[in-house]
This record gives structure tokens, sequence and C-alpha cells, in this order.
């Protein structure tokens, strides 16, 4: 008897956004869907895998951001100070 085969999720999951805002915009949608109760288990978890991916996307994004103001800053990062 031959083995069911099961997509992986990924495969067929679209490119993930190359902008930071667009990436927390999706996000955020997800996560609403995903509170709002709504969904099936299986979606649920291709929707936990999606927002995984989309939240270490924005880490990654402002890590980079981090270590470009570190350079700027010669190294050292300075506390934010709001106006």
């Amino acid at each position: 008897m031959p083995k069911a085969s099961n997509p992986s999720p990924a495969s067929d999951a679209p490119a993930l956004p190359t902008h930071y805002e667009a990436a927390m915009q999706e996000l955020e949608g997800l996560v609403g869907r995903m509170e709002s109760g709504d969904l099936p288990l299986d979606q649920l978890l291709v929707a936990y895998e999606r927002g995984a991916a989309l939240l270490q996307l924005c880490r990654d994004k402002l890590q980079a951001v981090e270590n470009q103001i570190k350079v700027l800053d010669k190294g050292v990062l300075k506390p934010w100070k709001s106006a």
C-alpha cells in the first residue's frame, strides 16, 4: 500500500515580503485570524509556521538596522530620546 504524500506547507507558501512594513502587516493579519478561533487546526498550524517566519524576518531586519546605527554612531548604540 503506497503512502499518501503530504506536500510540505512551506513549499506552497508565498515568498516572504521584502519590506518590514509588509511583513508586519501580514503578521498582524495572521494573528487576528488565529485569535478569532475560526481556523481549522491544519490551517492554524500553517498560519503559525508562516507567522514564525514573518516574525524572524522582522527581527532580522530590525537587527540589521540596529547594526547600521551602531556603525553610524561609531559602535555605540545610544538610547532613544523622544521629542
